[in-house]
């Protein structure tokens, strides 16, 4: 059994239950993916398998070191390669098996992890949800960050201090989501509420750890 697959965001949607219940669901096209390397402790010092994304990719895309490393396994246009640990008795996965989606069942929990969205820069306001000063009457305090520290002690800014800066594009994982549907046809998983990420970014699905 795989401990994870990957895929795309294709986007959300709505699947109603038999009862009328409306479920609010993202759609992942989840593999078609092949296990590139099989890591072990006797080799590696670590238990995991690193699994390789099959889509269409020109070669030109994927640089020499890649393209050798996938040859070793017989694995040819793979350009999003991610590693799942595995724990103790799951050894049952080797280089050139393949991942599909019918290792998921509807009820299934699992842990999706993207990169959200990017922002660019964005202020105090934004970013942190600070509160702002008053928007009229004279104020010139409208969505300024305020105080930054203290004064002679400790002369410096304390690290952590909430400021401006790059807003999002950042590793998210969202946990606990329940599959609803597998279409192993299409190779598309269907999972209770929001992933991180825009439609077309890559995501990794793996069994929910807690």
């Amino acid at each position: 059994m795989s401990p994870g697959i990957l895929g795309k965001k294709i986007g959300m949607t709505q699947i109603f239950r038999p009862d009328g219940q409306v479920v609010p669901v993202t759609l992942l096209k989840a593999g078609p993916c092949m296990v590139v390397q099989r890591k072990t402790p006797a080799t590696d010092g670590y238990d995991a398998v690193q699994l390789g994304l099959l889509e269409f990719v020109k070669p030109a895309r994927i640089n020499k070191p890649a393209t050798g490393h996938l040859k070793k396994a017989g694995v040819s246009g793979a350009k999003f390669i991610r590693e799942f640990r595995l724990n103790g008795g799951s050894g049952d996965l080797k280089a050139g098996d393949q991942v599909l989606v019918d290792q998921f069942k509807p009820k299934d929990k699992v842990d999706v992890v993207g990169i959200s969205k990017g922002r660019g820069f964005a202020g105090v306001v934004k970013r942190h949800h600070f509160r702002g000063g008053e928007g009229s009457h004279g104020s010139m305090f409208h969505r300024a960050p305020g105080s930054i520290g203290a004064s002679s002690y400790p002369s410096r800014v304390v690290p952590g201090m909430r400021m401006g800066g790059h807003m999002g594009h950042e590793q998210v994982t969202v946990r606990n989501l329940e599959v609803i549907d597998v279409d192993t046809t299409d190779n598309v998983l269907a999972v209770k509420g929001a992933v991180p990420g825009p439609n077309g970014g890559y995501v990794l699905v793996r069994r929910a750890k807690r």
